[in-house]
């Protein structure tokens, strides 16, 4: 009975995992947006029109683009700068591959090594931070940066993509992981929205009050 049931929930684990990466890309629809309670990395200046009031840095992970392509959006409505993790050891373009790599560092509780670092990180007082949902969790990369920056009295705004599978909790182990910074509510996409999120970007932005934010 223990291994029936095992094995049910390893193909649910992996049908969510799909649905977050199929066909090598992250893609994501307006439909099941959601919102819940990473080379000299120097992040990059947004040329766009932004508030002023506060200065933010947008930080994503983002093996097909999926999450990329939020993070470009939120950064072009607020004026941030932009940050992306880049793992040292680059992930695999192969899917299955993949999906057995994420579930090898799920399972050691890995933290993936980082290329670059953030500049001058005291000067932001917003990070919006970005991320696919793989296996009903952040990427472990992501623990890697949490690890690596003390995000102390800052306001952090986390915002995912995935299949369908929602945050599945990760804006709580954000706060677990930074007890000392302010964490909004975060912003799901689910699939087939990424190629045009920013419907969803604005209202989200406009939710948790950050839409004036800029660099």
């Amino acid at each position: 009975m223990k291994k029936t049931i095992s094995l049910i929930l390893t193909i649910f684990a992996l049908c969510i995992f799909a649905g977050c990466e199929s066909g090598g890309t992250e893609v994501l629809p307006t439909s099941e947006t959601e919102t819940q309670g990473g080379a000299s990395a120097a992040p990059v200046p947004d040329s766009g029109s932004g508030g002023t009031d506060a200065k933010a840095l947008v930080v994503y992970f983002s093996w097909s683009g999926n999450t990329k392509a939020v993070a470009e959006a939120i950064q072009s409505q607020t004026g941030s700068e932009l940050f992306e993790i880049v793992p040292q050891t680059p992930y695999s373009d192969d899917y299955n591959t993949l999906l057995d790599d994420a579930q090898e560092e799920q399972s050691t509780d890995a933290r993936p090594a980082i290329s670059g670092t953030i500049e001058n990180l005291e000067q932001y007082d917003v990070i919006f931070v970005g991320y696919p949902n793989w296996w009903g969790d952040m990427p472990m990369i992501l623990y890697t940066f949490f690890d690596s920056y003390d995000l102390s009295g800052k306001t952090i705004a986390p915002f995912c993509t995935s299949g369908g599978s929602g945050l599945s909790g990760t804006v709580n182990t954000i706060k677990a992981l930074e007890p000392n910074a302010t964490v909004t509510d975060g912003l799901h996409i689910g699939s087939s929205a990424a190629s045009n999120p920013d419907g969803a970007v604005s209202s989200w932005l406009s939710e948790i009050g950050l839409a004036e934010t800029g660099g």
